[in-house]
């Protein structure tokens, strides 16, 4: 038998639904190593640029900051002393750029205003592919919306036939909230800030050391310290804080929330497929179905149940994210480490999410026969709705009630037509009682509804 290796990657054996995603590449250790390394080298650079520090050292950063040049195992384990990785990493990264220009790494800077930049880098590296997948879906279900726009089928409430609908206002309405998810993770993207605050957020260390390279000749204090936090969000293509935001985590629970949101949004559309998926009901199937290790003839909507999984994660990671709020002083003990791994996953399940329901909407098969066909299985009773408008009119609002509920017992009972049934009813001999039982013909205002929807871009 092969021995394991102890010191595994996290390759996604448990997690199929972020495994081999791009959100798995984004936020994978070695991926945050780099972005560690970008904040690292963007400070730096960030420096030179007023004048802080020599224009030879922010090059002798770059260069050192080759995250194939770390050892991310050994980061992590001396990680432990400390409690952060960016300790042992600036001592590694101190090494590699040498004596001369070594005193210039980190200058200034404190652990947090790397970790959270690192994070801010990783997130808007994983929202890329997300808001990617999400128009791919968006644009699957558009069509689907169009094609199917008067496809009728039973609209169901509370687990039950209710009343017609159709599968063009479904996915229309599946579209619109993949379209919130969009605008919204889009809008946290374009916001996400940098972070620059030194020890306790004042930015002190970054005028004591620019007072001291002015003195040496070297540089020249900037009129505005604020000047080095737009520079350094500049290198980073990151927004500029109005403040340092070590305790202030707005940033990290707008993007809880855009995540948690999106989940629960493709979740939607996975609980109806899972639903009218089933054997039983067979109205929709996705395109490649999964198979099963003990049934051959199954073909399981895998896409759909990952996302759902996803979708009952999600609230839960988010809300350790919000619960970090609470933190407190300058900068916190616990609450600001309680965001990494939660965050992280947040990240993956919904970057493994979006790649899922792309897949899914793509080759999602419409069974436009079982649709028609489960429209009758009340025998005419779904528009029972109707025929209470209708008749009130011709019979009175309390006969007419009256007459509807004989009937629908009538239909139940003798397991006969509603029509069937309305047709011995000698006040009724004069209206078109075909057409006002047709389920097809009651679908209301579906189709203008889904014209409606489909007109936003």
């Amino acid at each position: 038998m092969t021995a394991v290796d102890p010191v595994e990657s996290d390759a996604g054996l448990l997690a199929p639904g972020w495994a081999g995603s791009a959100a798995q590449a984004a936020t994978g250790d070695t991926a945050y190593l780099r972005a560690l390394l970008d904040a690292e080298a963007a400070l730096t650079r960030a420096q030179a640029s007023l004048g802080l520090v020599p224009a030879r050292a922010a090059a002798a950063v770059d260069a050192a900051a080759d995250a194939a040049r770390f050892d991310v195992r050994s980061i992590a384990l001396r990680a432990r002393s400390g409690g952060n990785p960016v300790i042992p990493l600036v001592a590694d990264l101190t090494k590699a750029v040498g004596e001369e220009f070594g005193p210039y790494v980190h200058r200034g800077a404190t652990s947090q205003d790397i970790v959270d930049t690192a994070t801010m880098l990783v997130a808007s590296r994983t929202l890329d592919p997300v808001l990617a997948d999400l128009e791919r879906t968006q644009s699957a279900l558009a069509r689907l919306a169009a094609r199917h726009r008067d496809t009728v089928l039973p609209g169901r409430t509370l687990t039950q036939h209710a009343v017609p609908t159709t599968f063009g206002l479904k996915a229309a309405g599946w579209r619109s909230l993949v379209l919130d998810a969009r605008d919204r993770v889009s809008a946290v993207r374009d916001s996400l800030p940098a972070q620059l605050g030194g020890a306790a957020g004042t930015l002190a260390a970054f005028t004591a050391f620019g007072t001291e390279s002015a003195e040496a000749g070297g540089g020249r204090v900037p009129g505005d310290p604020r000047a080095l936090t737009a520079a350094y969000a500049c290198e980073l293509g990151l927004a500029e804080p109005l403040l340092p935001w070590h305790t202030l985590r707005t940033p990290v629970a707008d993007l809880a929330g855009a995540l948690a949101f999106t989940a629960g949004a493709l979740g939607k559309t996975a609980a109806d497929v899972l639903t009218l998926s089933r054997t039983e009901i067979g109205e929709l199937a996705e395109g490649i179905g999964g198979g099963s290790s003990a049934m051959p003839h199954k073909a399981n909507p895998v896409r759909a149940t990952l996302v759902a999984a996803a979708a009952r994660r999600a609230p839960h990671l988010a809300a350790t994210l919000y619960a970090a709020m609470a933190a407190e002083d300058e900068r916190p003990a616990g609450a600001w480490h309680s965001e990494w791994e939660p965050l992280r996953d947040l990240l993956r399940a919904v970057g493994g999410a979006a790649r899922d329901a792309a897949e899914l909407t793509e080759g999602l098969q419409v069974n436009t026969d079982a649709m028609r066909a489960h429209l009758g299985l009340t025998r005419g009773l779904i528009v029972s709705e109707r025929l209470a408008a209708e008749l009130a009119p011709v019979l009175g609002r309390t006969r007419a009630r009256q007459l509807l509920t004989r009937a629908a017992e009538r239909t139940v009972t003798e397991d006969r037509p509603l029509l069937d049934v309305l047709r011995e009813e000698p006040d009724l001999a004069d209206l078109d009682l075909a057409d006002l039982t047709d389920p097809a013909r009651y679908s209301g205002a579906a189709g203008a509804l889904t014209d409606r929807a489909l007109e936003r871009s």
